[in-house]
């Protein structure tokens, strides 16, 4: 019974980090891009966000809740799991030791990220808007930060949608598995793009 009650909690992990927090991660990274094209552009697309009808319960049962169950279990995994990299240097090997270590990083980054841009604010007069990104980004320390906890959140996802795709059934065959390797490393590469392309947007404004 145990081990049923594991397999479903393992399978409902995979599928809320593809739905919906995969779609919400791709979704928050296409909004933050729109400062590429001026501040006027970030702050209407960010409000538009903002404006959603019921949007604290949309981000509650959609958002904040998906993802404090995946993290709570993605870290309980990142314990229980025995990685071979020594002994079985081998690429899947590689991809599920960087999977549970980006993992933590991204738990980190998006705690840090919550609470400088919705919980701070919440306390205080400021607004999210293209200024405030600004302002945090402008810090060396703060952008490479940013940095490294984007491509570790974008990678996750990536190689999080591969392993999404085996356990579900849609990959089985050597070959399918293969193909979504080049499949998902695309993903990673077009979204990691988008996301660190805001950043250097909002931090230096070029």
């Amino acid at each position: 019974m145990a081990e049923h009650r594991e397999f479903f909690y393992r399978r409902l992990h995979s599928l809320l980090g593809v739905i919906p927090i995969g779609v919400f991660l791709i979704q928050h990274l296409v909004v933050n891009h729109f400062a590429v094209y001026g501040e006027e552009s970030f702050n209407k697309a960010a409000g538009f966000m903002h404006d959603l009808p019921f949007r604290l319960a949309l981000e509650i049962v959609i958002i904040f809740l998906p993802i404090l169950f995946h993290a709570i279990l993605g870290v309980y995994i990142v314990f229980v799991a025995k990685n071979n990299t020594r002994r079985y240097g081998y690429f899947r090997n590689w991809m599920f030791y960087l999977q549970r270590v980006t993992g933590i990083v991204t738990f980190v980054f998006i705690a840090w990220h919550v609470w400088e841009t919705r919980v701070q604010i919440g306390m205080g007069n400021a607004e999210l808007d293209y200024n405030l990104m600004e302002n945090i980004l402008s810090n060396p320390f703060m952008f490479w930060f940013y940095i490294v906890g984007v491509i570790s959140t974008t990678f996750h996802f990536a190689n999080g949608l591969w392993s999404f795709m085996v356990s579900w059934g849609i990959t089985q065959s050597p070959k399918s598995q293969k193909i979504a390797t080049y499949a998902t490393l695309v993903v990673f590469l077009a979204i990691s793009y988008i996301g660190v392309r805001a950043l250097i947007q909002f931090a230096y404004g070029v």
